[in-house]
């Protein structure tokens, strides 16, 4: 929190390494990029379950949702962070002052309507635990409105979050860079790490509750159908762009950047591997795994097209310092206690069993 007065009141210079070649370094590609795509899983599922129609998947609802709440409110704030003079941000919702051919203008806004859509979103569960049992019912009759817009909404931005390095031109490397493919590569991206999530971080609440929850793996299983078929496009069409552009050979330069491209590809191949064996794919072990390889796999390409792969010449170099680091790192803590907080005040997760010592105890009292 210091840091960040600090950046506030000395500006970027005080504790960034941001520089004219390099406007915006880790805070918008790790909190921004990758910390959006690792909100996805509300979105994902209410694709999953409100547009396909896939109800089984409806007691993973509510977790995602408020891990994709806390993801998108941290990555707004990293955005303020970011921005050097962060008091002209109010202009973005002034008319007037609208600049409608910018992509980082319907970012920003379709972030902060989304925003503000999940937390329509997440209401039922305050108004359950609070007993506003009225107001429950009065938005209930229109959630069906809330949830079209929060299914739109995310397609919309993640899909632009792509096409901001289009303009960059030649400055991103071949390998990543992309005039046509870079929109759906993000788009799918978030699909990817939005299911993802929704196995990784339910994996790890399963193993907290110590089967004293219900068993969710059948979904996960379920789900990881989705994240292999998605896995596939994905790679496909990354290496069929290449191949159409004449770019393959960069590939196999090995140098830095083609090691960078084949840990990415090597990361999202070995979830699809792993989940093509019956065995393995039962294997909560290695539904936890193969859910993390997809988040890094799905992470090391937003970083790189981003960042990494991003050369602006004119002799610019940009390494985060470690207060930029430790600003990112204090988000996520943020993001984790206010989680955990959360899930044990309102009802997020489905009913809890009681084991039989539970039961025995409650018995003599």
């Amino acid at each position: 929190m210091l840091l960040i007065v600090k950046r506030l009141v000395f500006g970027l210079g005080s504790v960034s390494d941001l520089n004219g070649g390099f406007p915006w370094g880790v805070w918008i590609a790790f909190d921004l990029l990758i910390g959006t795509g690792f909100a996805c899983g509300g979105w994902a599922l209410a694709w999953a379950v409100y547009v396909f129609n896939r109800g089984q998947y409806h007691p993973l609802v509510r977790p995602a949702l408020l891990a994709s709440l806390f993801g998108y409110s941290l990555g707004g704030l990293s955005i303020t962070i970011d921005v050097g003079r962060y008091w002209n941000l109010p202009y973005f919702y002034i008319p007037g002052h609208f600049n409608v051919n910018s992509v980082l203008f319907e970012t920003a806004v379709c972030m902060t309507i989304y925003i503000g859509v999940m937390a329509l979103e997440f209401a039922p569960a305050l108004f359950e635990r609070l007993g506003w049992k009225v107001s429950l019912q009065r938005l209930n009759k229109v959630m069906f409105f809330i949830i079209a817009l929060g299914a739109l909404l995310p397609t919309m931005h993640q899909s632009s979050m792509g096409s901001l390095m289009i303009s960059a031109g030649y400055k991103v490397h071949p390998l990543w860079q992309s005039y046509e493919m870079l929109p759906l590569f993000s788009l799918l991206t978030a699909f990817i790490m939005g299911f993802s999530i929704v196995i990784f971080e339910g994996s790890l609440v399963q193993a907290g509750l110590r089967g004293n929850g219900p068993d969710e793996k059948s979904l996960f299983v379920k789900l990881t159908n989705t994240i292999s078929v998605l896995l596939a496009i994905f790679i496909v069409l990354r290496f069929g762009e290449l191949i159409y552009r004449d770019k393959l050979s960069l590939a196999f330069a090995g140098d830095f950047y083609s090691v960078m491209f084949w840990i990415e590809v090597l990361l999202m191949l070995f979830p699809l591997v792993v989940l093509r064996v019956a065995k393995l794919r039962n294997d909560s072990r290695m539904l936890f795994l193969s859910a993390l390889s997809a988040l890094l796999g799905c992470a090391t390409w937003r970083l790189t097209y981003s960042l990494v792969a991003f050369n602006p010449g004119g002799g610019y170099a940009y390494f985060p310092t470690w207060e930029e680091l430790l600003i990112s790192i204090g988000f996520v803590a943020i993001e984790i206690c206010a989680y955990i907080v959360l899930i044990r005040l309102l009802p997020i997760l489905p009913p809890l069993k009681q084991n039989d010592h539970n039961r025995h105890e409650a018995s003599k009292a």
